[in-house]
């Protein structure tokens, strides 16, 4: 299976299957001597693991990185990048393989077993193979690295929707994400919220979700005009990731109805004397390239698709039956990516930054 790699400068591999010995990824291009150890890492991973609240999937993994290359402990002890390829591995502890036995030939709608069989011809069924969401936590890691890159940038992710169910902008404090399951910056709606998708999971059922990620720091001039737009890199990575069917940028759809007048984010020079924008419907990126400004992403995250409820399907045979699906899920992915999100801004601003710096020297 090819394509499985992601970036140009700062390369993110990732391998291994949701009910393999392990998962992993292999960063190539980190600059060395960035100081880098597993706890460097491990925190985010922590954000995104599984089992964590009655919310998300009850599979237990530690999710414990190793670094097993690329680091090496310089003068003063401490391990630093080498600049050589870095692998990362975290192992899988808690598969329950037999929980897909019942549906090994059937495919279950909205997941990708149909495409998978159409494609290779055969498929890993426990729990999707490389189609799984289990296959984040090696981006998560990765993201981790990159951000090392990038130490002047900060990237923050928050769940802003669940189902048809918003939060008051009015109410947005960076602090209350870590202050609840769901990672929201609104505390009456993740109070809200709580109720809301108990009912879901009880029912057997799934909702989807939208998060918004948030990058400050990036200075003017990552990106370029055509071929490696910045927001360009954004959408492909937030789209690469498990579910996702939506990807905006700034103020993104919402743009459409807008005028002219009311898009234009316009410039004054500020007391520091450098530009200043009196809003930011372009999410921070002009032309493909940064302003300077905050970078705002969304993107939206559908429904899981193993739910109780029984759905009309067909097998491997081409036979029509019906399929429901048991074992640990989530009633809502969607919380989980928000680490997922931060991760993949983290690559892609380490990538562009590597590649500005080698046309532009700065």
């Amino acid at each position: 299976m090819s394509h499985n790699t992601f970036g140009h400068l700062f390369r993110v591999t990732t391998w291994g299957e949701s009910h393999g010995p392990a998962i992993g990824a292999i960063v190539d291009g980190c600059p060395p001597g960035i100081a880098l150890d597993e706890a460097d890492i491990q925190g985010y991973l922590d954000k995104r693991k599984p089992g964590q609240s009655r919310f998300t999937t009850q599979r237990q993994e530690a999710d414990a990185v190793t670094i097993l290359s690329g680091v090496f402990a310089d003068a003063s002890g401490k391990r630093v990048t080498t600049g050589t390829p870095i692998a990362l591995e975290i192992q899988n502890t808690d598969q329950r393989s037999k929980d897909y036995g019942d549906i090994k030939d059937k495919y279950r709608p909205g997941h990708a077993d149909f495409t998978y069989d159409a494609k290779y011809g055969i498929r890993d069924y426990r729990g999707g193979g490389r189609s799984s969401a289990r296959e984040t936590a090696s981006r998560v890691a990765a993201g981790a690295v990159a951000r090392k890159v990038i130490p002047g940038v900060t990237i923050r992710g928050a769940l802003v929707q669940i189902g048809p169910h918003h939060i008051d902008r009015a109410n947005w404090n960076w602090d209350e994400v870590a202050n609840n399951p769901f990672f929201s910056p609104d505390k009456q709606a993740a109070e809200f919220w709580a109720g809301y998708l108990d009912k879901v999971r009880k029912a057997g059922s799934s909702i989807g979700a939208v998060i918004e990620v948030v990058a400050e720091g990036v200075p003017a001039g990552w990106g370029a005009p055509l071929y490696a737009k910045l927001d360009q890199d954004l959408a492909s990575a937030m789209m690469s990731i498990n579910a996702v069917k939506g990807v905006e940028i700034g103020a993104g759809m919402a743009a459409a109805a807008l005028t002219g007048e009311e898009n234009a984010d316009e410039i004054r020079i500020g007391t520091d004397g450098k530009a200043h924008f009196l809003s930011n419907n372009a999410g921070g990126i002009l032309g493909g390239i940064s302003t300077g400004q905050p970078i705002v992403c969304r993107f939206a995250v559908k429904p899981t698709s193993s739910i109780l409820t029984p759905r009309r399907t067909i097998d491997a045979h081409g036979k029509e039956t019906e399929i429901s699906t048991k074992g640990r899920h989530d009633p809502c992915v969607g919380i989980r990516a928000v680490p997922v999100g931060e991760a993949m801004m983290a690559i892609v601003l380490a990538d562009h930054f590597l590649r500005h710096r080698g046309q532009c020297g700065d």
